[in-house]
């Protein structure tokens, strides 16, 4: 065989022609592959099916606490309740007790003043013999310039006898810029006239309600109180406006 000078030469091999080798290869490649993609799926299935369960799991002990939670929360809101109840309990009953002995008081201060009432009566010093003045009050009504009264006149004696004389009552206040006095009866429909009767063995009630007339500020009660006979008595006090158990 000639050769033509300046070209280059290639080796040829000769090989055998197999058509089925190939496609064995083919088929091998694509199981490989498909083995491949399976082996992911079925991990990644099971990994996801793994977190899967951990998640479930992971919300079921959470909702575990919240459940233990919210009974705890509600176990507190009903001890505060239980506690608010109770403090208002103890509030409500320290109140009543404490009005309860406020009344308390009151009674006794009142059986205390009956009792010395009745024992300087009964038993009387010897320089407070005869005609005296009592308790006076004056409160004041739910009416504006309305008031009511009480006089208590007595007979201080070791040998009570039926005593008459008359009492004489004024309110001494201002109006108008100057010093006014209004006797009783004036200002109660009660009281109908200056000199008010006084018949009794030990003691008499002057009782009643007045009005005050408008513009007139009260300052003080001014009283006057003697009984008849030769050797009559008589006493004379003022009170400060307005008089409260005094």
């Amino acid at each position: 065989m000639s050769t033509v000078k300046g070209s280059k030469q290639y080796s040829l091999k000769v090989v055998p022609h197999r058509p089925g080798r190939r496609a064995l290869q083919v088929l091998l490649a694509l199981i490989f592959v498909g083995a491949a993609l399976a082996a992911a799926y079925f991990g990644g299935y099971w990994q996801g099916m793994g977190r899967q369960s951990n998640a479930l799991a992971e919300r079921d002990r959470l909702q575990i606490e919240l459940t233990e939670a919210r009974e705890e929360l509600a176990q507190h809101r009903q001890q505060v309740a239980n506690l608010a109840v109770a403090s208002e309990v103890d509030q409500m009953a320290s109140e009543e007790v404490r009005g309860e002995v406020i009344d308390l008081r009151r009674q006794i201060a009142s059986l205390e003043a009956d009792i010395s009432f009745y024992r300087g009566l009964m038993s009387p010093s010897e320089d407070s013999n005869g005609l005296t003045l009592g308790e006076v009050t004056i409160t004041e009504t739910p009416v504006a310039g309305r008031f009511a009264f009480k006089i208590v006149v007595q007979q201080v004696a070791t040998n009570h006898q039926v005593l008459s004389g008359v009492l004489n009552a004024d309110v001494i206040g201002r109006s108008d810029g100057g010093v006014t006095r209004v006797p009783l009866y004036q200002l109660s429909s009660d009281i109908d006239t200056q000199d008010i009767k006084l018949r009794f063995k030990y003691f008499q009630n002057v009782e009643g309600e007045l009005t005050l007339p408008e513009g007139f500020v009260a300052e003080r009660l001014e009283l006057a109180a003697r009984s008849s006979g030769r050797t009559g008595d008589s006493v004379e006090k003022s009170f400060p406006w307005p008089v409260e158990n005094l």
